[in-house]
């Protein structure tokens, strides 16, 4: 029943995911999130993000900026990290998903999804037959609709790591 909100993976930060091995497994797309995934919400960008593009440029990697924010918001930011971006994406709609990964110009097989919500971020790419990445978000400070729907992301990932477990086993 809730399998279609799992991650593929769970990671505590997007600054700890080795994208170097996702590069050498085929990759070569990744979409992130942005609020609670790369800054806290409504921060402006940091040089950890900045060091983080580049690398990813680096890498070879292509990467697009999705979000249910506004252009204000979401605009300045993919400036300073060099990315193209989708504003006020529809998350969880697939359509947003599908426009960002016409703008990188890569499949949804060979694509990564980055975010910090289930409901929104990792279930639309799910959807869309990307390979996601939970992270923990940032900041504990987010807006009331993301703090309820928090509650029940709680539910989601208690299955979700019973689930991880049997599979171990």
């Amino acid at each position: 029943m809730w399998e279609k909100f799992y991650p593929k993976e769970y990671i505590p930060s997007a600054y700890e995911i080795d994208f170097a091995a996702y590069y050498a497994a085929g990759y070569r797309g990744i979409l992130f999130d942005v609020d609670n995934t790369l800054v806290p919400h409504g921060a402006p960008v940091t040089p950890q993000a900045e060091a983080l593009f580049d690398r990813l440029r680096g890498i070879g990697f292509a990467t697009c900026l999705i979000s249910n924010n506004g252009e204000e918001r979401v605009a300045p930011f993919a400036e300073a990290v060099g990315s193209p971006y989708l504003h006020k994406a529809g998350k969880p709609g697939k359509k947003g998903y599908r426009a960002a990964l016409g703008k990188m110009g890569v499949s949804e097989g060979r694509a990564l999804f980055v975010g910090d919500q289930i409901f929104t971020d990792i279930y639309g790419a799910n959807r869309c037959g990307m390979y996601t990445i939970l992270t923990e978000p940032i900041h504990p400070k987010e807006e009331i609709q993301i703090v309820l729907k928090r509650y029940l992301e709680k539910i989601v990932l208690f299955f979700y790591r019973r689930r991880k477990k049997q599979l171990r086993k």
